[in-house]
């Protein structure tokens, strides 16, 4: 974000947007089109105190160097009045991450391509057995498949869209690195994420300079969603390419 325009926000808003760039140029803020990760969902949270603000982001995909889907909650935190990070802060001083496995594997994943569903298996979500869907139910869920037998990420493209609250976060998940007396501030299903990859940055945008106001004062009317969503897995047909 330009000098011109940092000038322009109030110290708080602009020392925790100077952090949220900061983690972005320290690659700890997470890149929807992650070459090693097709993306399937995501979720941000704010929270706040008076002492302190944080923000957590959930996302959930299928990576095959891990060989199965996973959910990524990354919480970026820090102190309302400190002042704005340092280059140290972009390696990840104030990031938290923990992974977890809504979906575990099983005899679902084809034993010879891990890549690839099986034509038949167990499938649990979340502890919740469910139908391996039928190759129209693809379709209807707005996903082409590429080939002739689902791939594992077009599944979990397809849990996100038929059982989304199953593969993300719960409460206490999202809450995991989050002190008690941090209040929920906002939730965002959608929102206009930077193009990282690109070199665009939190400050960059209008949504993040709204959001960084609203953890700097707590009013989440500050937020207007100014700039169209572009979290949707359609958005980054680069992720998982590596």
């Amino acid at each position: 974000m330009s000098d011109d325009v940092m000038r322009q926000f109030p110290k708080r808003a602009r020392a925790i947007l100077g952090a949220l760039d900061a983690s972005a140029m320290g690659y700890v803020l997470p890149m929807l089109d992650h070459g090693y990760l097709y993306l399937a969902a995501t979720r941000m949270s704010l929270f706040r105190s008076e002492q302190h603000w944080a923000v957590v982001f959930e996302v959930f995909g299928f990576s095959p160097r891990v060989g199965v889907p996973d959910l990524s909650v990354t919480t970026i935190d820090g102190e309302i009045d400190a002042p704005a990070w340092s280059a140290d802060d972009r390696h990840g001083r104030h990031r938290k991450v923990q992974t977890f496995r809504p979906v575990p594997d099983g005899d679902w994943i084809d034993v010879e391509d891990p890549e690839t569903v099986a034509a038949e298996g167990r499938l649990v979500v979340r502890g919740r057995e469910i139908p391996l869907p039928e190759q129209g139910a693809y379709a209807a869920a707005g996903i082409d498949l590429l080939e002739a037998r689902p791939l594992v990420f077009e599944l979990c493209r397809y849990l996100s869209a038929m059982h989304r609250e199953e593969v993300l976060a719960t409460g206490a998940e999202r809450r995991g690195n989050i002190a008690a007396d941090m209040a929920q501030v906002m939730v965002l299903d959608d929102w206009h994420h930077p193009d990282l990859a690109g070199g665009e940055l939190p400050g960059d945008t209008e949504t993040f300079r709204q959001l960084a106001e609203v953890l700097a004062t707590g009013d989440a009317s500050i937020y207007t969603a100014p700039e169209t969503g572009n979290t949707h897995w359609r958005n980054w047909p680069e992720g998982g390419r590596l």
